[in-house]
């Protein structure tokens, strides 16, 4: 799940706090945009499954979620995944730390439910270049940012998606949910 702008921008959607590395000055970006349609349909982001995050965003949330269950119900719950080579524990119930591509790899491949990525541009990088993403939920905002954390660079591996869900706000905002739909096929639009 991520909140992008339209230059795929992703860093500090939340508030001006949230993220002011490489000084990032647009920190709140998504504020302007929120309705009552945006809303209906975080609420389904926002059901409860297991949680894959980056350490960086991880070190946001455990500050953040554990006092804010009533705009999140379930999240203390849930089980969170967390890459990182330096955190080894969390106060944060129901915490798991994870080192390497591996274990990511060995945990998608294990029964449970569902696993969402929430921010950690870096950690959806690096599932991306190893071909560990089987879905995308986008919040594509209608603004441009320029500088900033991105969704994607250039390790992504080659993958086809189809839109499998969409809804569009009144403030212009696409929620759009991808799933895999194999690989990437080419051809030519010349007759």
């Amino acid at each position: 799940m991520s909140f992008i702008t339209l230059d795929g921008v992703m860093q500090a959607p939340g508030g001006p706090e949230e993220d002011p590395s490489g000084d990032f000055k647009y920190g709140g970006w998504t504020a302007p945009y929120s309705d009552e349609v945006s809303g209906q349909v975080m609420q389904k982001q926002m059901e409860p499954a297991d949680l894959l995050l980056g350490r960086k965003t991880f070190d946001i949330w455990e500050n953040y979620w554990p006092k804010h269950t009533e705009y999140w119900p379930g999240v203390n719950e849930v089980t969170k995944y967390v890459l990182s080579n330096t955190l080894k524990k969390s106060d944060w119930e129901n915490t798991v730390f994870l080192t390497s591509v591996e274990d990511i790899e060995k945990l998608k491949k294990s029964e449970g439910p569902d696993i969402k990525i929430w921010g950690s541009s870096q950690l959806v990088q690096l599932l991306s270049k190893h071909d560990l993403v089987d879905e995308f939920w986008l919040n594509i905002h209608p603004i441009l940012l320029g500088k900033g954390k991105k969704l994607f660079d250039d390790s992504a591996m080659p993958a086809a998606f189809r839109l499998a869900e969409s809804t569009v706000t009144r403030t212009g905002v696409i929620m759009a949910n991808y799933k895999r739909a194999g690989d990437v096929k080419t051809g030519s639009i010349a007759p």
